[in-house]
């Protein structure tokens, strides 16, 4: 939901009613394609609504968009077919409130996530994460965010713990690392974008200087870490999967989320072949988390 940019006083709406699973990539081609604005109200009724200022042409929006969809479908055949619906609208201040889509959220007894445009809550007991989440992934809202928060915050840890963020986007996870005293965090996005959002949240949390940011591929990654986290979907992580042994020192743990329930089975494979020990799976609506160990 990251703010929009022009002010125009009329704008194309696009509906897309898809699988869940789709939402990155396809907000990632509207951002491209010249959409300053998306939305998802409720994840639960797979549909995502995007906003651009109303082009020349639509017809020639209309068929990239669907040739798009048509790319995705071969990517994803679980989706079946999206519906697209376009319509003209008039501003009528919904530009300006997109905001209101994203309010301070409860993760775990000790962790709150604030917008950083609310005040900070009173309670000082508590961790609080303060998130602008821009075009980037992670308002810590979505199922797979907060399992992998959940998570990082339970899973024991050596005194001197060290955390490789793959696919940073908002820079969300790398900064409850921080948080909970990691001793060095290094969170990498393909996207340069991402990183600059990240970038952005790290300085708002008052951690510059206390996690590395970079685009650098993960094979180019020669380190080893006590905690790898990915939250990523299931083509991406089995994708990067024979790289993950080599980047966790031995006992380290291994948290993938991004993935389908459906899905879980595909990486236990893997965490099978690869030598890790599962040690638990949290679900949440269609979502799973599943969390592995390195053997010693």
């Amino acid at each position: 939901m990251p703010l929009l940019k022009s002010h125009h006083e009329t704008w194309l709406k696009i509906s897309i009613s898809t699988h869940p699973i789709t939402y990155e990539a396809l907000g990632a081609f509207l951002f491209d394609s010249g959409c300053t604005g998306i939305v998802t109200e409720d994840f639960q009724d797979h549909s995502l609504t995007a906003y651009m200022p109303l082009p020349d042409d639509l017809d020639k929006t209309r068929a990239g968009i669907e040739a798009h969809l048509k790319d995705l479908e071969a990517v994803f055949p679980e989706i079946k077919t999206a519906k697209l619906e376009l319509s003209i609208v008039k501003d009528d201040g919904w530009n300006r409130n997109w905001r209101g889509f994203f309010s301070a959220e409860s993760i775990s007894s000790d962790l709150t996530i604030v917008p950083a445009w609310e005040p900070l809550p009173v309670e000082k007991k508590r961790t609080v994460i303060r998130i602008d989440p821009g075009p980037a992934f992670g308002t810590g809202q979505h199922p797979t965010t907060q399992m992998c928060l959940q998570m990082i915050e339970k899973l024991p840890k050596p005194e001197h713990w060290t955390m490789l963020d793959v696919g940073t986007g908002s820079g969300i996870l790398s900064i409850y690392g921080s948080k909970l005293r990691a001793a060095r965090i290094l969170g990498v996005d393909t996207d340069p974008e991402a990183v600059r959002w990240a970038q952005r949240n790290i300085e708002l949390n008052d951690l510059s200087g206390k996690i590395e940011l970079s685009t650098r591929p993960l094979h180019q990654i020669t380190a080893k870490f006590s905690l790898l986290a990915a939250n990523l979907f299931y083509e991406e992580i089995a994708s990067l999967f024979p790289l993950f042994p080599g980047l966790l020192n031995p006992g380290g743990w291994l948290i993938l989320s991004g993935i389908l329930q459906d899905q879980v089975e595909g990486i236990k494979e893997l965490t099978d072949k690869y030598q890790f020990d599962e040690y638990e799976l949290l679900c949440q609506e269609e979502w799973a988390c599943l969390v592995s160990r390195k053997k010693p």
